[in-house]
């Protein structure tokens, strides 16, 4: 009989890469990091999440601070008010998770234009029509 070390590498290497491969998914969906950098340093009400983050629904925002609850990146602080007042914030795991998403905001304000360029050129190469890019460069509220 063999043990968990007696396991060839192989068969270990999907639970190596599993946390990153379901952070990445997860973490990786369109509105997360709009949530997230708009959250920083501050509390905010479910409106003014959702006035702050152009073009996300409702019911997207609920669904995408649920997963951020979910994992621990937000928190969700109640209130027994008329109206009901529900607050949300960055927990220490999601101020962490912020810095990366800083980084790759930087990264792209910083090198935007390159795409953009890089885009023209290929599409002039292979011959078809530019596509059209729909862009609010807003950064989230520091």
């Amino acid at each position: 009989m063999h043990g968990a070390l007696d396991l060839p590498i192989q068969s270990r290497q999907p639970a190596l890469t599993a946390p990153i491969d379901e952070l990445l998914t997860v973490k990786s969906g369109k509105w997360t990091m709009s949530v997230i950098l708009h959250l920083r340093g501050q509390t905010q009400r479910f409106s003014e999440l959702r006035r702050g983050i152009p073009g996300i629904s409702q019911k997207v925002l609920t669904m995408t601070l649920r997963t951020l609850e979910r994992d621990g990146f937000v928190s969700r602080t109640s209130f027994a008010t008329i109206p009901p007042r529900v607050d949300y914030a960055l927990t220490e795991l999601g101020n962490e998770v912020l810095r990366v998403f800083e980084a790759w905001e930087d990264f792209s304000h910083r090198h935007w234009a390159h795409v953009l360029a890089s885009r023209q050129r290929f599409d002039e190469l292979i011959g078809e029509e530019p596509q059209p890019v729909e862009l609010t460069l807003n950064r989230a509220s520091r």
